[in-house]
């Protein structure tokens, strides 16, 4: 763990003899359940430290409120899977109020349990599809910020994710590096549904090749109420 450490601070981040612990007990549990559950391709300690601890802690080096305590940020990480980023992220900076929700229970299962056994506070796994959750008045723009690693495109994601988004809350999706066409194509939806894009910003993880494109989509109306449209519609018909 101790590449952890050196990573992370080149984020800034100091991690405390705790927190390096939970990351080796949240490890430990991935690769444990990963033999009997698809969690995650990546099991080789160094791979899961870059390309799932450090990817998912990137968002700091980007977004310096999450760094704030006292911005007191309730987030939401939509299509969590195996805890990322939300569990990390929890994990440094332990203020953060988390929503970490997925699709799959058995996923959602093995969430509550890390939860329990790193005895994180203020952190909630959920069993939702977005399209129902979103209807919800607990979750609806109730958010400051919603991240996501999700693999899908930047439309549907964004039907997914901003209707989560307070007003003057963001979405942040984390991307590769090649985002420029797929931004471009999600306009329209997220003006649509309320949002505005701020900004991409560009990084490369410490000591890899390895580029992540941020897309920093802002929340400044309220997302119509047909939105997002019943189950699957999103991912098949995208706003364009």
């Amino acid at each position: 763990m101790n590449r952890l450490i050196e990573k992370a601070a080149k984020f800034n981040i100091e991690l405390s003899p705790e927190q390096i612990q939970q990351f080796k007990t949240y490890y430990e549990m991935l690769i444990e359940t990963n033999k009997v559950m698809n969690l995650t391709a990546i099991t080789e300690l160094d791979e899961v430290i870059t390309k799932h601890f450090l990817d998912s802690l990137a968002l700091a080096e980007v977004y310096p409120d999450i760094c704030n305590p006292d911005v007191k940020l309730k987030v939401m990480d939509l299509g969590t899977g195996a805890g990322f980023p939300g569990i990390p992220l929890k994990i440094v900076f332990p203020y953060l109020q988390v929503t970490l929700m997925d699709s799959l229970n058995k996923r959602v299962k093995f969430l509550k349990s890390v939860i329990d056994r790193l005895e994180l506070c203020d952190i909630d796994a959920v069993h939702g599809r977005a399209e129902e959750a979103a209807r919800n008045a607990i979750y609806r723009e109730s958010f400051d910020l919603c991240v996501s690693r999700a693999v899908a495109n930047l439309s549907t994601l964004s039907e997914y994710c901003l209707p989560f988004v307070k007003m003057d809350g963001s979405f942040i999706s984390y991307k590769a590096a090649e985002v420029e066409g797929e931004v471009d194509d999600a306009k329209k939806a997220i003006s649509i549904l309320g949002g505005k894009l701020d900004k991409v910003v560009k990084i490369v993880l410490p000591d890899s090749d390895i580029e992540r494109s941020f897309v920093f989509i802002e929340k400044i109306e309220h997302t119509p109420k047909t939105y997002p449209r019943k189950a699957g519609t999103a991912s098949k018909e995208p706003i364009r």
